[in-house]
């Protein structure tokens, strides 16, 4: 299952084959009972008719959902970015070779932040978040041995704003950790399922071509692949790249 949220491709090809099935069997069943009755036939198009109704206000409510995580990620990484950008300024006021060790340290730490956007390895995210916290249980010490030595309120700026470097970590790893839920997933590949079903046996001519069968199963599973795309942080297409931090790595790296 976790490959499976992780690959979106994988979600078009999965979805592809059966929701194709679905059509196809439901196609069978027609064969099989025959036509609709034309008494039936009003009562059946209204059924179908309510069943993809449902199934593209399932998909719309689920795309929404990706966009809004999504945007919430980009969020986050501008946050990021302004608050080491900022925690990088405010150290200069502590004394010279504090602040010197502080910023090498958000040097090295703004570069492992880089990687873990750009990272699709599970392996080197490991490593990172390991490095990582490191990073910062090294660089709470190092502003905390000045904030107990001297509580001045200029220290006391420089400890908040290493606060607000540790927490926007934090809201990150959440953020890139909220997907669209398992049940929400469950729910759409049911609906979709049935008016496949549903489509195929309602189909009116016997004889009709099997590209026409898989007109609805392609769409729904091009709506599923961008879903998870947007749905998965490192998997798909559409990710959130660090222009902040990058550009912030390159104003400090031309300022060192």
């Amino acid at each position: 299952m976790i490959l499976l949220r992780n690959s979106p491709l994988l979600v078009f090809v999965l979805s592809l084959v059966v929701l194709g099935l679905s059509a196809r069997l439901g196609v069978f069943f027609r064969d099989r009972r025959g036509s609709i009755d034309d008494s039936a036939r009003q009562d059946f198009d209204l059924v179908l008719g309510a069943t993809l109704t449902l199934l593209a206000l399932i998909i719309g409510f689920s795309f929404s959902m990706a966009v809004t995580r999504y945007d919430q990620r980009r969020s986050y990484e501008e946050e990021e970015a302004n608050a080491i950008g900022t925690e990088y300024l405010r150290v200069g006021l502590l004394q010279a070779g504090e602040a010197a060790k502080l910023r090498d340290l958000l040097s090295r730490y703004l570069d492992q932040r880089i990687l873990f956007y750009e990272s699709r390895s599970i392996t080197q995210l490991g490593q990172i978040n390991s490095v990582t916290a490191k990073l910062q249980t090294d660089m709470w010490a190092a502003v905390q041995i000045p904030g107990t030595a001297q509580p001045t309120p200029s220290v006391a700026l420089v400890l908040s704003g290493m606060n607000d470097v540790l927490n926007s970590q934090g809201y990150t790893q959440a953020a890139w950790s909220n997907r669209i839920p398992l049940g929400a997933w469950a729910l759409m590949a049911a609906i979709a399922i049935c008016s496949n079903l549903f489509t195929g046996f309602g189909l009116r001519s016997t004889k009709v071509s099997a590209l026409l069968i898989l007109v609805l199963p392609i769409l729904v599973s091009i709506s599923f692949l961008l879903i998870a795309d947007i749905d998965s942080p490192r998997g798909g297409m559409i990710r959130v790249h660090p222009v902040n931090l990058i550009s912030l790595s390159q104003s400090l790296h031309g300022t060192s």
